[in-house]
């Protein structure tokens, strides 16, 4: 009889070198106002997490709690800060800012304006959304710019930690981009990432894998305390 080898199927593991980095939205920011702008941050807009946003920053610890992390990461705005404090203070965590994974510059329609414009639909959002292109606000920061910023912020904290998973607290554009850059696909085809969600990403060598987009079952009033591990 002739043995015939045979090849299973299996889980994915995280290859040899490379590193998890696990993409959380911040929460749901306070609402923009015409009459109270954002106070700004190094020319951007700076709204604290509104009520339900802390609510979903507690689910989105309950979820991660559960994974072993090596490390907490943050961008310069406060949102991403109080979304992430109760994850580090439950795993002893200190979070590290890492300025290069910072919202998209939005120029002209910062403080709040973007929001309203949108909703609006102001002439130039609409172009906007046609074109796929930030900066055709007036002021914004560039597709080519935006893109450079967050390959050099993802690859500084690939090397950082190979071989180890984190979590980075980080925004829907800058999560929107990173899918675009793994991808290659549009770049406005993953910009809606819900709040609090989760993108998980892979880090080899100079490949990226996306693993997992927007994930919200932790958000979900069916999920329990229980969390399972993502992987």
């Amino acid at each position: 009889m002739t043995n015939t080898a045979e090849y299973r199927q299996h889980r994915f593991t995280l290859p040899q070198g490379a590193t998890e980095i696990l993409l959380v939205r911040h929460g749901e920011s306070a609402p923009a106002r015409e009459d109270r702008p954002f106070p700004l941050v190094d020319g951007q807009g700076d709204p604290p997490l509104a009520e339900i946003g802390e609510q979903q920053a507690e689910l989105a610890a309950n979820r991660l709690a559960v994974e072993h992390l090596d490390g907490i990461y943050v961008t310069t705005l406060r949102r991403t800060h109080q979304t992430a404090e109760p994850l580090a203070k439950r795993l002893g965590i200190a979070p590290v800012v890492e300025p290069g994974l910072r919202e998209i510059m939005l120029g002209e329609w910062e403080g709040g304006l973007f929001r309203i414009h949108v909703a609006e639909r102001h002439p130039t959002a609409i172009q906007m959304f046609e074109q796929e292109r930030w900066d055709v606000i007036p002021g914004a920061e560039s597709t080519e710019a935006f893109t450079g910023r967050i390959r050099e912020a993802v690859e500084r904290l690939a090397a950082a930690h190979r071989d180890q998973r984190i979590a980075v607290f980080t925004h829907g554009g800058t999560i929107g981009q990173i899918v675009a850059i793994a991808t290659g696909c549009r770049p406005f085809a993953f910009i809606d990432a819900d709040n609090a969600s989760i993108t998980q990403l892979v880090v080899w060598g100079e490949r990226w894998l996306i693993r997992r987009f927007n994930d919200t079952a932790h958000l979900d009033a069916r999920f329990t305390l229980q969390a399972q591990p993502l992987e």
